[in-house]
């Protein structure tokens, strides 16, 4: 049928099953949103953000809080560049992203001219920040692209990908073919990996001559649905499941298996075999997660990348998560009773709440945190004191309920990342947890919550400065405090500007209180919970490996 590359994009972003978009309009984009606008019966909501980082990032917290793809769409130039901090996260995380990005018009591309917008090589920045990338010339070309770019988003190891239809292709009308998304049921026409069966037999073989194996968990074994299989794996193997800040979930924290990376710790090096389950299974610096020296490391993910170098493993399966688990349960299938290391690990996890219980304040304001957040409310940490230690001290007990920056380190990330996630998840708790520092990259955003009716509840840890950097300042150069203090506003006033409800919480059990209150209300609120400085957690954290 006859119509304009906007309404192609808009009918073929419909087709796929997309229920919002979150963006910033603007003029390459005209006929795009015109677009959605034309659908009939509105299926499309456009969520408009005050900043393209705050459209990128809720839609990585779309995605990573459901598994669909989440999309944004951006102006060319600045609008990109804007957005790419969220497109990194979304790289960092495994999220399935779609970045439509506008671009300038198609006879200016690539000459240098200064149109509207314009930056070198816009087509190679959006490539680098993804996995795939691709650009429409003619009106025709519309469907298949965002068909494939959606394919290409969910393909192997999910990763965000981008779009870029310049306003002239937008604009023009022609024929146009929409394309039926593949209806086909299961792993490998959603694009999954098989591992190779010789590779699972030599692992299983590992495992079942293993007298004290780990299975360790990173953000591949919760994007890949693997739960399940894991479980069962862990159970008839009896080994203990060691779950990375990204693979928090994986398997319920209340599982006699289950443990935090600071649990890892006390495991690992006495294991003589150790599956590792989608994770990149390195440390901040670089370093692969250590074990024991004489440990038989079989990786299995998704990405080769993952598999080799500095890694060095006894054995590397290319091939998806939860795939590589059912073969690898088929052939331990028979394995006897192996005897219960529940006594042990149960001593582990007291060792972990007693070495936990030393960073106070920020224990007790995260038991608060749990106590109020219901079980299958999603809790996003962003970079802040108190949320550090939830890495290893908040209990987490399904997939999806805990989200982070992912090895990106993003701040700032988490305000925007939370709203996602709640315009995704309408019906379920989503709490963002910040300090001031962090939340002052989004705080614009409080108009979109209030606009969109977008029920985050927010609390900001007022330190009134970044606080590993001011601390930092005083332990290595002798209090020469430079950029780290800040000057903040009346959090608490500043959020009934917008028209949202706020409160001022000074303990752990008025914050359990407000939030409980805050969350049966379901708006937009803002808790302020002014804090001093906190004992160092590096320490005790320093011990994770990244997801």
């Amino acid at each position: 049928m006859e119509m304009t590359g906007g309404e192609a994009l808009a009918r073929q972003l419909a087709l796929e099953g997309v229920s919002q978009v979150f963006g910033v309009p603007g003029v390459q984009l005209d006929y795009a949103l015109d677009g959605l606008a034309k659908l009939p019966d509105d299926p499309v909501r456009f969520v408009t953000t005050r900043h393209e980082q705050a459209a990128s990032y809720m839609a990585d917290g779309s995605a990573r809080s459901t598994g669909e793809v989440g999309v944004c769409v951006v102006v060319p130039g600045p609008g990109l560049l804007n957005a790419s901090a969220g497109l990194a996260t979304a790289y960092a995380c495994s999220s399935p992203v779609v970045c439509v990005c506008g671009q300038i018009p198609s006879g200016a591309i690539g000459r240098g001219l200064g149109v509207l917008h314009e930056i070198p090589d816009q087509s190679g920045v959006l490539g680098s920040l993804t996995k795939w990338s691709g650009i429409a010339s003619e009106v025709g070309q519309v469907p298949g692209l965002v068909r494939e770019a959606f394919r290409q988003a969910r393909a192997g190891r999910p990763r965000p990908v981008g779009v870029e239809v310049p306003p002239d292709v937008l604009e023009a009308t022609g024929r146009v073919d929409l394309v039926q998304p593949d209806g086909s049921a299961g792993d490998v026409a959603a694009g999954a990996v098989l591992p190779d069966p010789e590779l699972l037999d030599k692992a299983a073989s590992l495992l079942r001559s293993a007298r004290r194996p780990v299975i360790y968990a990173g953000g591949g074994a919760v994007g890949g649905n693997a739960g399940e299989p894991l479980r069962e794996l862990a159970e008839a193997l009896e080994a203990p499941v060691v779950m990375s800040p990204n693979g928090r979930g994986a398997l319920s924290d209340r599982h006699r298996l289950a443990l935090t990376s600071v649990g890892g710790s006390r495991v690992l090096p006495d294991a003589d075999v150790v599956l590792v389950v989608g994770s990149r299974f390195i440390t901040p610096r670089g370093t692969p997660v250590p074990t024991s020296a004489d440990a038989s490391v079989v990786l299995l993910g998704a990405d080769p990348a993952d598999l080799g170098d500095p890694r060095e493993p006894a054995l590397a399966v290319h091939g998806d998560a939860r795939l590589g688990l059912a073969g690898l349960l088929e052939r331990v299938d028979g394995l006897p009773t192996r005897p219960s290391r529940r006594s042990e690990l149960e001593e582990v996890r007291r060792w972990c709440d007693e070495e936990i219980a030393r960073l106070e304040p920020q224990a007790s304001w995260v038991r608060a945190l749990r106590s109020a957040i219901p079980e299958d409310g999603v809790l996003v940490a962003e970079l802040t004191q108190v949320a550090y230690l939830t890495r290893a001290a908040y209990p987490v007990y399904g997939p999806r309920t805990y989200l982070g920056p992912g090895y990106q380190g993003t701040l700032g990330y988490g305000f925007p990342t939370a709203l996602g996630a709640k315009a995704a998840n309408p019906d379920r708790a989503v709490v963002s947890i910040t300090g001031d520092g962090g939340f002052g990259y989004a705080l614009p955003e409080l108009a979109t919550a209030r606009q969109y009716g977008i029920g985050v509840v927010t609390v900001v840890f007022d330190d009134s400065a970044y606080g590993n950097v001011r601390r930092d300042q005083r332990d290595k150069f002798g209090a020469r405090f430079i950029g780290s203090e800040l000057r903040n506003p009346d959090f608490v006033a500043l959020a009934g500007a917008f028209g949202i409800g706020a409160e001022r919480a000074t303990t752990p059990e008025r914050l359990a209180a407000v939030l409980r209150e805050a969350l049966a209300a379901g708006e937009p609120f803002l808790v302020e919970v002014p804090v001093g400085e906190m004992p160092n957690p590096w320490g005790l954290l320093g011990r994770f490996g990244t997801p």
